[in-house]
């Protein structure tokens, strides 16, 4: 079996006959709209992504369903502002749709989630703040009685999996600080991923969701346990030859379908780790960098630094990554003689060396407008209750009171790039 055919036999393990994916199926998505009833609120960006756009409205046309309000609504802006969340549902309460369409990547879906949720628990609390941590929307439910809308995801960037997965990360921009939800109740009903579309979105975010998607399997991959870890280490394999053979692919020739494909099916297999453990380190620290840099190039930089102070306790996880990128030229030493520290610098150096291979940022220095204060932001944001689960997601699980010991020298030593800065866990 192909590395390809490795990944769908996976993701139709994860989603059965629910997910939509694969090259040129965008076309079904007004059959499955249909079912749901003659009214969607399509949301979508109607200047890069029109002809996207132009395609699902067709296709709605088709099977009978009209646009709720006559109109597309604006996506949300990059990192889901809270303000758009609240504006996107304005629109679901003012024009009361059957479903819910939302056309776009991680940041336009993350909207639509909470917007729904917003929407249909109003009842319970109209405020975005009341339903950030864990499972905060399904009490909701419980609670009002009130069901979620059906949510149409359509992904339109190889990137967070967000059309998959129980996340929505939504921005305050006035402190520049992500928050996030974590529920089963906003998973959306119908994921649907074209991945042939990814052809007409701009190269950066290619690469930061090909970061992002190895981000997630990663973090995850690090947590697994005895019942889990054969299921992570096929996902974690399988995604990171994806995303390592095929994203210099794309960067030479970027309407290559076989290597978009690859790509697409890499970082949904990241949204499917996301869905059996949670993201740590990387994804934590990536909340307060959203003023400086793209969500995937911030996991991509801030993961080498916590594969080295990670490394005494998931020897066995870094010998697969590190397998994977010596075969493909990234790592020159020998593993099989390494352990501890040593090997976790290893690894680290090899996934810098990828990083670098296409154009990407290894160190928080090299990002225009970083300062110190956002490291202070970072080690503020990793003592919020509201954040304590990726703390604890961590191989090496870390108490608020600990963080200035232990993630302050990560984050130092990311700003240089130096690894002799962080601290090993004692």
């Amino acid at each position: 079996m192909n590395i390809k055919d490795k990944a769908a036999e996976l993701l139709k393990t994860f989603k059965g006959d629910s997910y939509l994916f694969g090259l040129d199926v965008l076309n079904n998505v007004g059959g499955i709209a249909a079912s749901y009833g003659k009214k969607a609120l399509v949301i979508s960006n109607t200047t890069y992504m029109k002809p996207i756009c132009d395609q699902v409205v067709n296709s709605l046309k088709k099977h009978g369903v009209e646009l709720a309000g006559n109109r597309i609504v604006p996506e949300a802006a990059p990192n889901a502002p809270r303000e758009d969340v609240y504006r996107i549902e304005s629109y679901i309460l003012h024009f009361q749709p059957d479903v819910v369409i939302s056309i776009g990547g991680g940041s336009s879906i993350d909207a639509a989630k909470a917007a729904i949720a917003l929407a249909t628990q109003g009842d319970n609390s109209p405020e975005i703040e009341d339903y950030f941590g864990v499972g905060l929307v399904s009490a909701s439910l419980e609670k009002t009685g009130k069901p979620m809308l059906p949510h149409i995801a359509v992904q339109t960037s190889a990137s967070s999996g967000a059309h998959l997965t129980k996340y929505s990360n939504v921005t305050d921009p006035v402190a520049g600080q992500k928050k996030l939800i974590v529920d089963e109740g906003i998973i959306p009903t119908n994921p649907v991923f074209d991945y042939s579309v990814t052809a007409s979105m701009p190269m950066n975010l290619t690469v930061d969701g090909a970061l992002d998607g190895i981000a997630h399997c990663l973090e995850v991959f690090y947590g697994a346990n005895d019942q889990n870890y054969d299921n992570l280490a096929d996902i974690m394999e399988t995604a990171l030859r994806l995303v390592v053979e095929y994203t210099p692919a794309v960067l030479k020739n970027p309407a290559d379908k076989d290597a978009r494909e690859a790509i697409g099916l890499a970082t949904d297999l990241g949204g499917y780790a996301i869905m059996i453990g949670g993201t740590n380190g990387a994804h934590l620290t990536s909340f307060s960098l959203v003023d400086v840099t793209s969500h995937g190039r911030a996991c991509g930089i801030m993961n080498p630094y916590y594969a080295v102070f990670f490394a005494p306790a998931v020897e066995k996880q870094l010998r697969l990554v590190g397998n994977v990128l010596k075969e493909y030229g990234y790592i020159s030493a020998e593993l099989s003689n390494m352990s501890g520290r040593d090997l976790g610098l290893e690894i680290a150096t090899g996934l810098t060396s990828f990083s670098k291979a296409i154009n990407c940022p290894v160190s928080l220095g090299e990002l225009e407008g970083f300062t110190d204060g956002h490291i202070d932001r970072a080690l503020t944001a990793a003592k919020n209750p509201q954040l304590k689960m990726k703390l604890q997601n961590m191989p090496v699980p870390l108490t608020a009171e600990q963080v200035d010991e232990y993630m302050k020298p990560i984050l130092l030593a990311a700003k240089s790039g130096d690894f002799s800065l962080i601290k090993s866990f004692s």
